[in-house]
């Protein structure tokens, strides 16, 4: 398994990130725990990402639960320091288990609250990487194209919010930062703050890149590589759509779409499925599955740092982390290039 350079830092991650969302609600926990002793010891995937919110579709019912099975794994294990373990805080939106109210901020007392919730539910001291889950601020993150600006917007400032993030770093909760569902203004801004102010600079953005939502190359994909900020990316496969298992209107027991519609009009939207399809092509042309081209594309972009994986079953997961291993031939890329050029990012 490759690994590569983490932003700026020393660090080396691999190029296949073990995702966690689907645990609690998808996954029970002896799954969980299946997964991550396939990855870990036999893989050598040492880099595991969630999120306070997990598992999802989010519910204050089972909101922690993600964290809690990586918890109860991590308590037995002797290689913590060798692990690479990442999670989120939430801004406005889903939160409704801390302490703040219905609305938590991106200020102090929100991301104290949240790191110290993460750190209780992982059963450890620190957490190697910790994101902005969401902006506060209102933009367009999660799929919608255009900003339209808003002149009540009293979102948490950046600068406070990475001050609060450095007090994190400097009391040992967190080893280093980054964003996530951020645009190209935002991403200038936590860097243009941390250098001005002397604060942690961010080290990563995960952000959706995949075969039908190429949008991170329009502006981010510069930033990322002449910052060092590494694309940790994240649906891949568009939430299983890339796989071609939802074409033709199949249903397949224990799929997402199939237990849940939820955020299918942006994955899988009716007007996507020819276009989904033509990559299945392509994928079955060369002899490929189309998970594991569609993965393997995504981790050779030059700013991609780790392509996060996320596995209901344990033969989708060995496929999935098979793919950090693949190269794509010129012939290929170039097919898929073609596909692109016709029709992109149908799924935005």
């Amino acid at each position: 398994m490759e690994y590569r350079k983490l932003g700026n830092t020393d660090i080396e991650v691999p190029v296949i990130c073990l995702g966690t969302m689907t645990w609690g609600q998808q996954n029970t926990e002896a799954e969980a725990h299946e997964q991550l002793n396939y990855a870990v010891d036999e893989r050598g995937i040492r880099f595991i990402d969630t999120a306070e919110i997990y598992p999802v579709p989010p519910t204050g019912e089972l909101q922690g639960t993600t964290e809690r099975y990586i918890g109860s794994w991590l308590k037995d294990r002797t290689d913590r320091e060798d692990l690479f373990i990442a999670s989120k805080v939430a801004a406005a939106g889903f939160i409704t288990t801390r302490s703040v109210g219905d609305r938590p901020r991106l200020d102090k007392k929100s991301i104290t609250d949240a790191i110290d919730g993460t750190l209780e539910r992982l059963q450890t001291d620190y957490v190697d990487l910790y994101q902005i889950h969401w902006p506060e601020r209102k933009t367009n993150f999660f799929g919608p194209r255009a900003y339209e600006h808003n002149e009540t917007d009293d979102s948490t400032p950046i600068a406070e919010t990475l001050e609060a993030l450095d007090e994190l770093v400097k009391a040992g909760k967190v080893k280093h930062i980054g964003v996530s569902n951020e645009t190209p203004w935002g991403v200038n801004e936590y860097l243009r703050i941390a250098k001005e102010e002397n604060l942690p600079r961010i080290v990563s953005i995960q952000n959706q890149y995949s075969l039908t939502n190429r949008t991170f190359e329009i502006g981010l994909s510069e930033i990322a590589i002449k910052e060092q900020v590494g694309l940790l990316a994240y649906s891949s496969l568009n939430m299983g759509v890339l796989t071609g298992k939802y074409l033709d209107g199949a249903k397949p027991a224990g799929a997402r779409f199939t237990e849940t519609m939820r955020n299918s009009e942006r994955y899988n939207p009716p007007h996507a499925e020819p276009v989904t399809r033509k990559y299945v092509e392509v994928a079955r042309k060369y002899d490929l599955s189309p998970a594991e081209m569609a993965l393997a594309f995504v981790a050779a972009q030059r700013f991609t740092t780790s392509v996060i994986i996320g596995a209901t079953k344990m033969d989708q997961l060995k496929s999935c982390i098979d793919a950090g291993e693949l190269t794509l031939s010129e012939e290929l890329l170039a097919d898929i290039q073609a596909i692109y050029h016709v029709h992109p990012d149908p799924t935005v």
